[in-house]
């Protein structure tokens, strides 16, 4: 699917120009990589590395063009159970036209980062900037999200909440991985800034890139080291919590079997005492009570 862009009063609009700056494709079909590869000379490989889920950050230089991959967060739907994931997005830029790979379709030019944008190149570091910010977003979600968990863990005894836990653990490393390759990218962009024609304010913005980028790395960090060191702990929280509720439902059947034991001695067909009495039940059942009684009596004193 192709969308077409400009740049009108210093905004990204949609248009329906055949000769728009800036060409969206989502989710290419085969015709239109034939396309991109024959008459915009896309490297094949690289093309094919813009849809890779999978591939690193990395900046290229092409004779007429420079290729730049970037990763950016996959919006969370309700089968990923918790799993956060990253997807990868190419970014073709020309003297005179933008060409953006996606896999999926996602808002590339929403958010503040794109109220003031002057030129494809700004586009594309503003396209950076709007990952990052995304990637923090997702950040903090993960950071409730294991805050509730936690709170859940303290008071039961379901493995699924561990499962959500190690599943939000496994979702940080992707980020992680993401997270630096897009540092190592911008690095290499902020190397090659005289040959993208980077103006001082672009140079500005691909300082700020940096330390966000930075920051969101060693937040991810955090977050990750948080969850693998406390991991081992909310562990031995709910095999803490299944011994308890087993000493509780121990108590509870020695209870029953104290006064079921007395009942059972009055109960056999032989001779007993007591048997002669007419008010032998009433003596049969202050026993029971009375046996049970002290067992919780010794119970308590042993606490």
């Amino acid at each position: 699917m192709l969308n077409r862009y400009k740049i009108s009063d210093d905004r990204v609009t949609e248009t329906t120009e055949e000769k728009s700056p800036i060409l969206v494709y989502v989710s290419p079909d085969e015709a239109e990589k034939k396309l991109l590869i024959n008459t915009y000379k896309l490297d094949e490989h690289t093309l094919n590395s813009a849809l890779d889920p999978d591939e690193s950050s990395r900046f290229e230089i092409e004779p007429d063009h420079f290729a730049i991959i970037f990763k950016r967060p996959t919006n969370l739907s309700g089968r990923d159970q918790l799993l956060f994931k990253s997807t990868t997005i190419g970014a073709f830029l020309f003297s005179d036209r933008l060409i953006i790979v996606m896999a999926g379709d996602v808002c590339l030019f929403e958010g503040k980062q794109f109220t003031r944008v002057s030129s494809l190149s700004d586009i594309v570091l503003r396209l950076i900037f709007r990952s990052i910010f995304h990637f923090l977003e997702h950040l903090k979600v993960i950071n409730m999200i294991s805050e509730e968990l936690e709170q859940k863990i303290n008071q039961s005894m379901e493995n699924r909440y561990l499962i959500h836990l190690f599943t939000l653990e496994k979702s940080l490393v992707y980020y992680l991985n993401a997270i630096n390759s897009n540092n190592v990218l911008i690095e290499k962009i902020k190397l090659n800034a005289a040959k993208l024609g980077l103006n001082p304010e672009q140079l500005e913005l691909l300082d700020d890139l940096l330390i966000e980028s930075t920051q969101c790395l060693r937040q991810a960090e955090i977050y990750s080291n948080i969850l693998a060191s406390l991991m081992d702990a909310r562990v031995s929280i709910v095999s803490n919590n299944l011994n308890v509720l087993m000493k509780t439902l121990n108590i509870i059947t020695i209870c029953i079997m104290v006064p079921t034991l007395v009942v059972s001695v009055f109960s056999m067909n032989v001779n007993i005492p007591l048997a002669h009495l007419s008010f032998a039940f009433w003596i049969i059942l202050l026993l029971a009570v009375g046996s049970t009684i002290g067992f919780l009596l010794l119970w308590w004193r042993r606490k």
